[in-house]
């Protein structure tokens, strides 16, 4: 292993706070050489990873396997979605050594000039990309976020520390081991990329309030973890919040279009905070499409919770609660119900939404821009699947996370999501007032 294990027992707690510092500091000082280097550098970084990946991928799934075997034992409440959350395969060790070339071939966003303009006092005034120095990405049982997080930050110049769930540690370990001893035979210090020491809550709280050694903290997984970063961080934070998304069809929507968008945004991988969970559709077209969806629902093995409108349609759909309607199943659950007008979709979207993804199926320009500006959500799609909200379909390259806040980035963040911006003044001389005269 390129990184120490320290175990994180009511024992000491006190070091596995020293690591975890420790850890922050030599991310610290890996974050200066690395916004040193070219993009040439950092591209090249990247590729060597991904030859590494490739080269130890038996290694990875050797990790793995152990890890998707001991996932019943720790969280047995909702193993499905663990499962296909964290189960690896040699054809993902390949996409995430392709993202990760696929990366290396993006515009490089440091010393991207964001505002240039010369002001008539002959003030040269411009505004540059640059990295934001250490990211801590903490996140639940996804191996390849580990991977994506990875390349993202080398790519913008910035050191991360990874810290994944419990259910992922084998996984992960062998995959930041990888990149670390890849990153050995490169320009880049190999702690610029690290894995967060310890296994519980108590390392994650260190990372939280580490002010002074984490310039951003980016948490991605579900409503615990999330409340529990926003409540006790003190360092800046990027949330990634659940995804309540909702698929509305329109009165003006073509049936089948509408059809293949909801089995695709509910079917295609529920597990997913992109997943549809709430089906909104006109009363107009509810006849004409209602029946067919919900026999195909069924037939796939979703179970419809739905209100009394949808239930007259199909005997096997069970009565939606109240909290059905705020709910992220991350399973073959989907809550359902007939509205009257657009307007009705968006109120029912904004109380329950989590400002993540919503979509529209409408033939009907005008709606589609009425519904984007009557709901308030990171993501509006119209007329395509919420599963294709995702940084590398978008042509991000890959996703750190998808951002449901409004401060600084909203909505999947790639590479320019994780820089911020430093001013460039020049002048000739110029001074503020009338220079003092020279002593006699």
């Amino acid at each position: 292993m390129s990184e120490p294990t320290v175990r994180d027992t009511a024992g000491d707690t006190a070091a596995v706070r020293a690591a975890v510092r420790e850890s922050a500091a030599a991310g610290r000082r890996a974050a200066g050489p690395l916004a040193a280097l070219s993009r040439a550098e950092r591209d090249a970084a990247l590729e060597v990873i991904a030859d590494a990946l490739l080269d130890h991928a038996d290694t990875v799934l050797e990790a793995n396997r152990q890890d998707v075997a001991s996932a019943p034992d720790l969280r047995p409440r909702d193993t499905d979605a663990v499962l296909d959350r964290l189960r690896l395969d040699a054809g993902q060790i390949a996409e995430m050594a392709a993202t990760m070339r696929h990366v290396a071939t993006l515009p490089d966003p440091i010393g991207e000039n964001t505002r240039s303009t010369v002001l008539p006092s002959g003030l040269d005034v411009q505004r540059i990309r640059v990295p934001l120095g250490v990211v801590a990405f903490v996140h639940e049982g996804r191996p390849n976020a580990t991977v994506d997080a990875a390349a993202l930050c080398l790519k913008s110049g910035n050191a991360v520390l990874l810290r994944g769930s419990s259910v992922a540690r084998r996984t992960d370990t062998a995959l930041i081991s990888v990149i670390r001893d890849a990153l050995a035979t490169t320009a880049v210090p190999v702690d610029a990329v690290q894995r967060v020491p310890g296994t519980t809550r108590a390392s994650v709280r260190e990372l939280m309030t580490a002010t002074g050694l984490i310039d951003l903290l980016i948490p991605r997984g579900g409503t615990d973890l999330i409340r529990t970063v926003r409540v006790g961080a003190t360092v800046p934070v990027i949330e990634n919040g659940i995804g309540n998304c909702h698929v509305y069809v329109d009165e003006h929507a073509d049936p089948a279009m509408a059809l293949s968008v909801l089995l695709d945004a509910k079917t295609q991988r529920p597990s997913t905070c992109n997943a549809a969970e709430s089906l909104l559709v006109h009363s107009r077209i509810a006849d004409a499409f209602l029946p067919d969806a919900l026999a195909a629902l069924r037939a796939l093995g979703v179970t419809v919770h739905g209100d009394p409108h949808v239930r007259s349609y199909d005997d096997t759909v069970v009565p939606a609660t109240e909290e059905d309607w705020a709910t992220e199943y991350l399973s073959l659950d989907l809550s359902a119900a007939v509205v009257d007008s657009l307007d009705e979709a968006a109120a029912h979207i904004r109380r329950y939404g989590s400002g993540h993804t919503e979509a529209i199926v409408t033939d009907s320009p005008a709606h589609a821009r009425h519904f984007a500006s009557a709901v308030d959500t990171a993501v509006i799609a119209v007329n395509l699947s919420t599963r294709c909200v995702d940084g590398a379909e978008m042509g991000l390259g890959a996703e750190i996370g998808i951002s449901t806040q409004k401060l600084h980035a909203r909505g999947p963040m790639g590479t320019k999501a994780l820089t911020t911006t430093t001013y460039v003044l020049t002048g000739g001389g110029h001074v503020r007032g009338t220079p003092p005269a020279p002593p006699s």
